[in-house]
């Protein structure tokens, strides 16, 4: 017999009498039962229905036979098995925006964090989780924006948001969300940071970080910033401090006396956002923007704005301003995709490979016989031939209406996730500080001043590159380029994947492209 469950009470041997004044029991006397065919009474409604739930209790459940298709040990996936009774107990509607602008809405419980938002996206829309993927909140009214950060609750969010305010949640990548954790030296430039007196000997590249999430002790970040006056139009530059207790700014120059300087903002009660729309809303004096917007408030009244001459600068502040706010708990929302992972080290990680990947092994298939390739530089440049003469059969596809050179040099590199059709360069920045300011992270766009031609937009420095990449034709063949003939490239795929591996003339090899995904 099934256990009774919580917080209902047993049924006891004698029913509660009736309104109509006459005892239960004798409506229900052995004699006037119903009976079977066979002459034996037939149970009660209660017995039977009891009966019915022995009986589904009964049924065991169906295991999975591909459990690893399912979810990965170091990801937290978002299922109905992982939301447990308590934690579903009430549902709301969030809607999700893309960078095309398509929508998708998503029932989901009060308490969820956007980590799990984002984790309920990847495997909804089957992508690849390199833990770059984030939630960024836009208000639209203000033109301001953040990223989420990943223990967050979402509906804690949008319950600070104004009901009049069409505000936006999307769901994109970005690269630099913990990319302090790994180069710390390029966030923290020297002239901008300064150690406690009694650090005598050079901090180490762990040294800071560990300076920084540490309660005792915490570098003091100090530079010029421009800051909006309350309630006037005008911005006013002044030398800012950042210590433990908040950000003050100095009265009398770059003086530090305690008599000198003058709170301006802490954050406990207040979230950091960067400016989206440079100097059109705010008048600032540059376009590297970011304010202090109090909780449950709207509109512009209320916020702190700043303003620094340069994105390093603008880098530095925020960065310090997100480790001083969450401390520990950035670097355990950084460590949690490899917790699962034995002898991790903080400067050592690298993705897991799933274990499909682990199952494959070189085949060669030329001879009468297959066999398995064991030598690794075999096996590579067995992969190499096969994805050239897969590319020449594309191209021969392609090319199958058209002049052979100019339909596959024209056409083939548009299907590619990294090549954006005719947006401007101010569309191209915009893409690239989306996805963070990391080295690396690149996009091909045409060219607005020359429709012949091409242009890499590339991150290096905490700044965006733009290099032109000139078509040459040569004995009626037409090759791409980007240092004036030296290295030729037959198409830009082969382009982009030369410069993944070489670094040649630009500033750093090709690491991470930006896509507009669709929801």
């Amino acid at each position: 017999m099934a256990a009774p469950l919580p917080g209902v009470p047993r049924a006891s041997g004698t029913a509660a009498e009736p309104a109509g004044g006459s005892p239960r029991g004798a409506a229900d006397s052995p004699s006037s039962l119903p009976r079977s065919p066979g002459g034996d009474p037939l149970p009660s409604l209660p017995d039977r229905r009891k009966q019915k739930d022995d009986n589904i209790l009964e049924i065991s459940s169906i295991p999975n036979p591909f459990p690893e298709l399912c979810c990965s040990p170091f990801t937290s996936v978002l299922s109905a098995s992982v939301l447990s009774k308590e934690t579903s107990r009430k549902k709301q509607v969030i809607k999700v925006y893309s960078e095309d602008n398509t929508s998708r809405a998503l029932e989901v419980p009060s308490d969820i964090t956007a980590r799990d938002v984002c984790q309920l996206l990847i495997l909804k829309n089957h992508y690849i989780d390199d833990h770059s993927w984030t939630l960024f909140e836009q208000l639209t009214h203000t033109g301001l924006g953040r990223a989420i950060e990943d223990h967050e609750l979402i509906m804690e969010v949008q319950s600070n948001w104004v009901m009049e305010e069409e505000n936006k949640l999307y769901f994109r990548k970005n690269y630099a969300k913990y990319e302090f954790f790994k180069n710390p030296l390029s966030f923290f430039p020297d002239h901008m940071i300064s150690f406690p007196s009694e650090t005598h000997a050079a901090v180490s590249h762990s040294g800071i970080l560990q300076m920084f999430l540490s309660s005792s002790t915490y570098p003091e970040i100090h530079g010029y910033l421009h800051a909006k006056e309350q309630g006037k139009k005008s911005w006013k530059k002044l030398y800012f401090l950042l210590r433990r207790s908040g950000l003050y700014f100095s009265t009398k120059g770059t003086s530090k006396e305690p008599r000198h300087l003058q709170f301006f903002c802490e954050f406990s009660n207040s979230d950091m956002y960067m400016s989206l729309t440079g100097k059109k809303i705010s008048g600032a004096p540059t376009i590297y923007g970011f304010c202090f917007k109090p909780n449950k408030s709207g509109g512009t009244r209320d916020l702190k704005q700043l303003c620094a001459d340069d994105e390093q600068s603008r880098t530095c502040w925020m960065t310090a301003i997100r480790l001083l706010k969450y401390g520990m708990q950035l670097y355990q929302n950084y460590m949690q995709p490899y917790q699962g992972r034995s002898g991790c080290s903080l400067l050592n990680i690298t993705p897991m490979r799933s274990i499909s990947e682990n199952s494959l092994v070189a085949m060669d298939f030329s001879g009468h016989r297959s066999r398995i390739i064991e030598n690794p530089t075999e096996a590579l440049s067995v992969a190499v031939e096969e994805g050239l003469v897969w590319r020449r059969r594309g191209c021969l596809r392609l090319n199958s209406h058209g002049s052979p050179i100019a339909m596959s040099n024209m056409a083939i590199h548009r299907s590619q996730s990294w090549f954006h059709h005719k947006i401007s360069r101010e569309e191209a920045q915009r893409l690239i500080l989306q996805h963070g300011l990391v080295d690396g992270v690149f996009l091909v766009r045409d060219s607005q001043s020359n429709p012949k031609t091409f242009v890499l937009s590339l991150s290096h420095g905490l700044k965006i590159k733009h290099f032109q990449i000139v078509p040459l034709e040569d004995d009626g063949k037409l090759f791409y380029t980007l240092d004036d003939g030296h290295t030729r490239f037959t198409d830009l795929i082969q382009l982009v994947e030369f410069y993944q591996l070489n670094k040649g003339v630009l500033p750093c090899k090709l690491k991470h492209y930006c896509a507009r995904i669709a929801l």
